[in-house]
């Protein structure tokens, strides 16, 4: 084979040193690109946002006073004037009692997820990196909780603790946390003895660090699809919590309540009744569609 003349040598080592280099684009940025790119996951993060800048920005809408109620004008119907969607069986406003409801819904159904996800995490890859008798003891005591399902679960504890916004949120973490604890500590067992965190322990790395540093990041992704997934059922934990009586307390607007007092107005006003129901059903399945164009994004094998 002959070889290339000097000048030519020279020449394309000189392009190579005047093109301009590339930036490699990295994992989360390729996720990024990849959610954006699905419209069915932006409609609902949209929707999303809208919801939840409505309830915050609640005070500074105009609204109605979602409290103040008047027997003249109880159960107008949808498209009333002055009431865009009526009002409900003790005459107040449900636009305003909607998105009011929305900051009680939106914090008892999120934050025990948050909660578990931060609990069930740490313990997960505790036992998953550990092993040993502490795995044996903290995935028995997990297995102790699938004995029971979800709803009956979440209403025992709700019935032990006594009605009332904190202790609702106290009995869905508890639900959720072996749900994500189990997910944690199976994404770990199939992580801790991979070639880095070998190299890692060689280098002499302590437990504590081989897990903030190099598992957890390999990790965290997987679990937090998964606990995305759960923020669904526990808007839908929370209503049927307050709706049973063990969650919120009237006259407090949420939208699990609202369905409960409203129940005796289906056959007079069955529109306005089932609005509370429409904000529930509407904020679960946005919820689990984004779970799932999340969980397509970060699958790097597609």
């Amino acid at each position: 084979m002959s070889e290339l003349p000097l000048s030519a040598t020279t020449t394309a080592d000189a392009a190579l040193q005047a093109a301009p280099a590339t930036k490699a684009r990295g994992y989360w940025a390729t996720v990024g690109r990849r959610i954006m790119r699905d419209k069915v996951s932006m409609a609902c993060a949209l929707v999303l946002l809208l919801i939840f800048l409505s309830a915050i920005l609640a005070p500074w809408l105009g609204l109605e006073d979602p409290y103040r109620g008047s027997m003249i004008r109880r159960l107008r119907h949808i498209g009333t004037v002055g009431y865009p969607l009526g009002t409900d069986e003790l005459g107040r406003d449900m636009l305003a009692r909607l998105i009011y409801g929305g900051r009680l819904s939106l914090v008892i159904g999120i934050l025990p997820v948050i909660l578990a996800f931060c609990i069930g995490t740490s313990l997960g890859i505790i036992a998953g990196y550990v092993g040993g008798k502490l795995n044996t003891a903290i995935m028995r005591t997990v297995d102790v909780f699938y004995a029971f399902p979800s709803v009956l679960l979440a209403i025992a504890i709700s019935g032990a603790l006594g009605a009332g916004i904190l202790n609702s949120i106290v009995a869905l973490t508890i639900v959720f946390v072996p749900q994500i604890t189990r997910v944690a500590e199976s994404v770990t067992t199939g992580v801790r003895n991979m070639d880095f965190v070998e190299a890692a322990r060689a280098s002499g790395a302590g437990a504590f660090t081989i897990m903030r540093v190099h598992i957890l990041g390999n990790v965290l992704g997987a679990i937090f699809v998964y606990a995305t997934s759960l923020i669904s059922v526990s808007m839908i934990l929370a209503a049927g919590l307050s709706f049973l009586g063990l969650g919120t307390k009237p006259p407090e607007p949420e939208w699990g309540l609202m369905l409960n007092t409203l129940r005796t107005a289906i056959y007079v006003n069955p529109w306005v009744a089932a609005l509370p129901g429409a904000m529930i059903f509407a904020v679960s399945i946005c919820f689990n569609l984004l779970s799932d164009g999340l969980r397509s994004a970060m699958d790097i094998r597609n």
